[in-house]
């Protein structure tokens, strides 16, 4: 079980890894998982979530960059679960790089403990890439938590924000202390939870939409008028599509929600 296993590790594997049996029951609980999910886990490491996925009664496909951890994992399963072991796959790649084609199943769920530096890339690349994916709830550093669930007037509010809500609603659900972690990381952690929009947010082209967010945000302190003359092609042409999109064109990005940018993204 999940809550026997031992995660210190004889060498530093360059990763923090959830060793509390608690935090492993709860993150699974909150994830809303069971019978008959598939279930994608990305860098499960030792293995201590994916057992807790397991025991949940879920069939878990892991992606671990890893080669070693990849290699691991199936015999602790086999040793620790061998009553679920048949329904762990393990795929060894970077998630970064996952097609749909690559896996053996459709997953309709991510859970995951996803490092600070990739954690925003890797849930919108997976988000893009595997539309069986309904949900997540992911453990990331607490600064890029609240990053993803900021809405519109926040300080924080900014380019994962937006394009994370372009599939729908993300909220911050649970702080996750320092001592369940081995090593002990010197940063906090949070889990955010997402669900993916039954209808999108616009027909306008995700890639669109995208670049436009990023020409938004690119230069905060900016009027949108100013921060889009690049994107739009001068200022005047940003004043005139943001006017006609009902914007006032002193406004800043960080002012705009995701519908007010599918609005003016439509508009070209």
């Amino acid at each position: 079980m999940a809550a026997e296993l031992d995660v210190r590790p004889t060498k530093k594997l360059g990763q923090n890894f959830v060793h509390d049996p608690n935090t492993v029951r709860r993150i699974v609980e909150l994830a809303g998982v069971g019978a008959g999910d598939v279930v994608l886990e990305v860098g499960p490491g030792l293995g201590s979530l994916t057992l807790g996925l397991l025991a949940s009664g879920a069939d878990v496909v892991a992606v671990e960059i890893d080669p070693v951890l990849a290699e691991r994992l199936p015999r602790t399963a086999a040793e620790r679960a061998p009553e679920a072991a048949e329904r762990l796959s393990v795929f060894g790649a970077d998630a970064l790089r996952v097609r749909a084609a690559d896996l053996p199943a459709a997953p309709v769920s991510l859970v995951a403990n996803l490092p600070y530096n990739v954690a925003v890339p890797v849930v919108l690349h997976l988000l893009a890439e595997l539309p069986s994916l309904r949900r997540g709830l992911v453990m990331v550093q607490t600064e890029v938590a609240d990053r993803m669930a900021a809405g519109p007037g926040s300080r924080i509010y900014g380019v994962p924000s937006v394009k994370l809500a372009w599939y729908g609603p993300a909220r911050k659900v649970a702080a996750v202390p320092r001592n369940v972690f081995w090593p002990v990381p010197n940063v906090d952690s949070a889990l955010v939870s997402f669900e993916r929009a039954e209808t999108p947010v616009t027909d306008v082209d995700r890639k669109t939409l995208f670049d436009l967010v990023d020409a938004a945000f690119s230069q905060r302190r900016k009027t949108l008028r100013a921060a889009l003359a690049g994107w739009a092609g001068s200022a005047d042409r940003a004043g005139e599509l943001l006017t006609a999109a009902g914007i006032d064109p002193r406004t800043r990005g960080e002012q705009l929600d995701v519908h007010d940018f599918a609005r003016l993204a439509a508009q070209v």
